[in-house]
């Protein structure tokens, strides 16, 4: 018997069971990973995968860019931080990456975007969220950046939010399995 002959093709079935676990996997991390001392393993038992199938994928995911990291999701409210406003800059296009850097630096700004004007009625371009323990910390922290980085002249808005109807991290792992379907 010759070495091709030997070599066994393999099973199909096998291979889409392996796929759809890896998918659920992904789906799962989403959501956090379990607080237990073994985690992965947790995982692992859900989606019929070993431990360290978990871990490679994990592993090699992170090598590709796909995930970034683990993270703590804190409440903030419950810690005390029930104040928070998105603040729209009108920044020059040319000095927009700039600037973006440098708010994404700031300590109590959380989120960063640039996002394109609709003009004539919005004019801002840049967006960030500061959080805080009241209104007045806010606006400090807002006036603290802007005299830091020099954009007291800058046309800005702030927008405090009122009430919180959703927060969490964007899922993306099931909405590709129910497009797959």
């Amino acid at each position: 018997m010759t070495a091709l002959a030997q070599r066994t093709v393999p099973d199909t079935q096998t291979i889409a069971d392996k796929e759809h676990s890896y998918q659920q996997l992904l789906a799962l991390i989403e959501t956090g990973i379990p607080l237990s001392s073994k985690p992965f393993q947790q995982l692992a038992d859900l989606v019929n995968l070993t431990e360290q199938e978990v871990i490679d994928a994990v592993n090699s995911w992170q090598e590709q860019g796909l995930i970034k990291r683990f993270g703590l999701v804190v409440k903030h409210r419950k810690l005390g931080f029930i104040a928070n406003a998105m603040v729209v800059w009108n920044i020059p296009d040319e000095l927009v990456e700039d600037v973006a850097a440098k708010l994404a630096k700031q300590s109590c700004v959380t989120l960063c975007y640039r996002r394109p004007r609709v003009l004539p009625g919005w004019p801002y371009n840049l967006f960030c969220m500061i959080h805080g323990q009241c209104r007045e910390k806010v606006l400090a922290s807002l006036e603290a950046i802007c005299q830091e980085l020099s954009l007291t002249h800058i046309e800005k808005d702030v927008l405090f939010s009122t009430k919180a109807y959703k927060q969490n991290g964007a899922r993306y792992a099931k909405r590709t399995l129910k497009e797959a379907k």
